[in-house]
């Protein structure tokens, strides 16, 4: 008996930020899915499948939009896939606890797609608010079929897939005519549909609201969550940094006897090397990323985020800028990359431009390390904590001044207006959280940064056992000393390119004249102190941390979402000329003082 050939039907996912459509999106295709740029464009796009019998759906979930014709490329993508057709059927998912606002894109969707199913998720929440939808209405006064669904609890999912199917085998439906304003006549829609089956008290949502936006609790709560996840990370990082060390070490080991009868130069090159280098970089890297991205994730599915960026709009918007680049700066935290993949979320090119060329000023966690070592070192007890918070904090304030500067210089125009939808609290789903912080974000950037520190790792390898290492650093001390540092420090900084993790270990590595940064382990930090490094070297050190070049991964990045080398290269010497000059300056008053 012959099989029936394969059906291949392609669905477009649509709709508002913040109504599930991610949740859909994974209920309908679990593991089978990738994510990747949309041809020619810096926008994520996911896609995924689904075989069901002789059927094999491919979901693609398009950019959360509130308009088709709107400015952003987000949105501008959105509405050319789905006029262009291209898809058998577009789902439109909608809020069933907001139906209202969801029906404005909706509307808009239906006068432009030839095949269509209504999709209204979130019905758990929406009955939790005492509210329920009259599914058989909303499909009479759309002309298209509506499905109920709670794509976290996997409600109404094979009834959506059937309607999907049928859809796409049918022709193509008569387009919605616009009827006015869609605004009213989504409030006219909604009000037939959507039911008050019982009272429910929310009052304590919008308590939780007004405490959290409001000036006058809100910052101090944002502040204390942001040091508590800075907290966490850096004290969670230690135990997890020291067990991939010793398991590295022993990786080591392994690699030396099995390589014992290769030329020693061979042996250098590859153990000494490459692998030293990269498990140094992982084993401080990424237990960091591992935490952090976690806990951020975590505010960002619970809602807290869009809050955060309400919050800090005021101040963002005397920078010129707005509050969806604070969010972009409270992402740098973890890492400057995922920072300034994030500044796609703001709408404004221009504003855009100013968030990615400054987001290295924000300290990542991979500058963390160096920051608390000085700090501890030469400031102990108490002092180290308060000038380790008082770098973050100088750090965030140098990215909105220098922001401020370009957008009211080279970047001068008219500022954009902030719109930033407030969702509703939700409790947060950890398996996605696990599954996009870890996946998506950490093992991302490790990944960027190892394609850089390999190598780089071989070229320090050469430079330290040709005795090039200690030529440079003599070379670069009467820079370093007009910096206020030495050469010693300005090479590490130098070599510290692949990743920030490195400043330390490179330092160590020069100063105690080994050949590897494997040799470091073994070497303590008091050897700064006793090599001459004093505090007010230290802490034009610090400084200098803060400002400079961003690292490799953070470049590519760059590069990968300007598509510029011109943008790229100022993104790498506008923080550093700050540095260079703060240094400079602290310097020379360190200097009158002491004198």
């Amino acid at each position: 008996m012959a099989r029936k050939p394969l059906r291949k039907i392609t669905v477009a996912l649509a709709g508002n930020p913040n109504v599930g459509k991610s949740t859909l999106f994974n209920a309908l295709t679990g593991l089978h899915q990738h994510t990747g740029n949309w041809p020619g464009k810096t926008v994520s796009v996911a896609q995924g499948k689904l075989r069901q019998g002789d059927v094999e759906f491919s979901f693609i979930d398009l950019p959360g939009t509130y308009s088709l014709d709107g400015s952003t490329e987000d949105e501008r993508i959105a509405g050319e896939y789905i006029r262009s057709g291209q898809a058998d059927c577009v789902a439109v998912v909608c809020d069933g606890s907001c139906l209202e606002r969801s029906l404005i894109l909706a509307l808009q969707i239906l006068e432009s797609a030839d095949r269509a199913v209504v999709c209204v998720n979130l019905m758990d929440e929406a009955h939790a608010r005492g509210m329920d939808v009259d599914g058989p209405a909303l499909s009479e006064c759309l002309g298209v079929p509506v499905v109920l669904t709670a794509a976290s609890r996997k409600q109404g999912i094979r009834e959506l897939l059937r309607q999907l199917r049928l859809c796409a085998d049918n022709a193509d439906m008569p387009p919605l005519r616009p009827g006015g304003d869609p605004i009213v006549q989504a409030q006219a829609i909604a009000g037939k549909c959507v039911r008050q089956v019982r009272g429910t008290s929310q009052g304590w949502r919008q308590v939780l609201d007004r405490v959290l936006v409001s000036r006058r609790h809100g910052i101090g709560i944002m502040l204390s969550l942001l040091l508590l996840i800075i907290w966490l990370t850096v004290w969670g990082a230690n135990y997890p940094s020291q067990l991939l060390e010793r398991l590295f070490d022993a990786g080591y080991g392994v690699l030396q006897n099995w390589l014992a009868a290769t030329p020693w130069w061979f042996r250098g090159v590859l153990v000494d090397g490459l692998y030293a280098t990269s498990a140094r970089v992982i084993s401080v890297m990424l237990p960091p990323m591992a935490i952090f991205f976690p806990l951020f994730t975590v505010l960002e599915d619970v809602g807290y985020l869009p809050r955060m960026a309400f919050l800090l709009d005021h101040g963002m918007c005397r920078c010129g800028g707005c509050g969806k680049q604070a969010l972009t700066m409270c992402m740098g935290l973890g890492c400057n990359a995922v920072g300034v993949m994030g500044c796609r979320i703001i709408d404004s090119p221009r504003e855009r431009l100013a968030a990615i060329l400054t987001n290295a000023m924000v300290p990542c966690n991979g500058r963390f390390p160096a920051l608390i070592i000085l700090g501890s070192l030469f400031f102990p007890g108490a002092g180290a904590a308060l000038l380790v918070a008082a770098c973050v904090a100088l750090g965030m304030v140098g990215a909105m001044a220098a922001s401020g500067v370009l957008n009211k210089t080279l970047l001068k125009g008219e500022s954009s207006t902030f719109v930033m939808e407030l969702p509703p609290f939700r409790r947060p789903r950890l398996g996605q959280i696990l599954v996009r912080s870890l996946l998506d974000r950490t093992v991302y950037v490790a990944g960027r940064a190892l394609c850089v520190a390999a190598p780089a790792g071989v070229v320090l390898w050469v430079l330290a056992n040709t005795g090039l290492l200690s030529t440079l650093a003599a070379f670069l001390d009467p820079v370093g000393w007009f910096l206020g540092m030495n050469g010693v420090i300005l090479l590490g900084f130098f070599f510290s390119l692949p990743a920030n993790e490195l400043l330390i270990p490179v330092i160590l590595m020069v100063l105690a004249r080994t050949g590897s940064l494997q040799s470091t382990a073994g070497v303590s930090e008091g050897l700064l102190v006793a090599s001459g490094i004093t505090w007010q070297m230290a802490l034009c050190t610090m400084v200098f941390t803060l400002f400079h070049w961003p690292c490799s991964t953070t470049l590519l990045t760059i590069y990968r979402e300007t598509g510029s080398a011109k943008k790229t290269a100022a993104a790498f010497f506008l923080p550093t000329a700050v540095g260079s000059v703060l240094c400079v300056m602290l310097h020379f008053v360190l200097q009158t003082l002491g004198a």
